[in-house]
């Protein structure tokens, strides 16, 4: 599938697989590719990190500034990650380590000459401890990455409802803030994917100017702060 033909298909329609407030971050809706690059099949991946008041986490010090931080000063830190969607599970990785936040620039310097080392691991140095959910017969393909070790929920085979339990959010693989990254991809290989886009159903947005809206399908643009709405009505 080419990346032209990727961009022109149906996107594929997902619930937020979370509760709680979440800002949007490297959001398809600013740009595609979305995170830099079509590699991995990530062109239109899209990241969210847990919010409370503005807030990424309670706490800011010299370390925010620095150093690295522990990961459980952090709001998405341990939160429930759910189906976005149903579908077959067809990958399940766990056992990968939780890494040390950086917020901080200078604590990512030393971080972004790794980068090429955690590519060359594939899934688990990209996403960490991530389940890909088979969509349809033959794909597409649901990634959710960056769980908690030890917290992943499915294994292979299984067949999932969408809100049913897949995790809970960490910080592993390529992360440097735990979040939830979500992407989907026409191939379960990332290496020979191509990026599907995706919109998101019935959550509430409050947008970087204030205003709030409920929608009932859309993606969240970056710095959009975004809530799951069960019953929209």
């Amino acid at each position: 599938m080419s990346r032209a033909r990727s961009g022109s298909m149906r996107p594929v329609v997902l619930r937020l697989p979370f509760q709680g407030t979440w800002i949007a971050e490297n959001s398809p809706a600013r740009r595609v590719p979305s995170h830099g690059t079509h590699a991995f099949g990530a062109s239109h991946a899209i990241d969210f990190v847990a919010v409370r008041g503005g807030r990424t986490a309670p706490v800011r010090d010299w370390r925010s500034l620095l150093s690295v931080e522990p990961v459980d000063r952090f709001y998405a830190f341990d939160q429930p990650v759910v189906a976005p969607t149903g579908g077959r599970v067809v990958s399940a990785q766990d056992g990968v380590p939780d890494l040390v936040a950086r917020r901080s620039p200078l604590a990512r310097i030393p971080y972004a000459l790794t980068q090429a080392s955690r590519a060359r691991e594939g899934a688990r140095g990209l996403a960490g401890n991530h389940v890909i959910l088979e969509l349809g017969d033959g794909g597409p393909y649901l990634v959710v990455a960056h769980l908690r070790r030890g917290t992943v929920a499915v294994r292979p085979g299984e067949v999932m409802a969408a809100g049913q339990p897949l995790g809970r959010c960490g910080n592993s693989g390529n992360s440097t803030q735990p979040h939830v990254h979500l992407q989907v991809m026409d191939d379960v290989d990332p290496f020979r994917a191509v990026g599907v886009p995706m919109v998101f159903r019935d959550y509430r947005v409050r947008r970087r100017d204030g205003t709030e809206e409920l929608v009932r399908t859309g993606v969240p643009d970056n710095g959009d702060v975004v809530e799951a709405v069960t019953n929209p009505g």
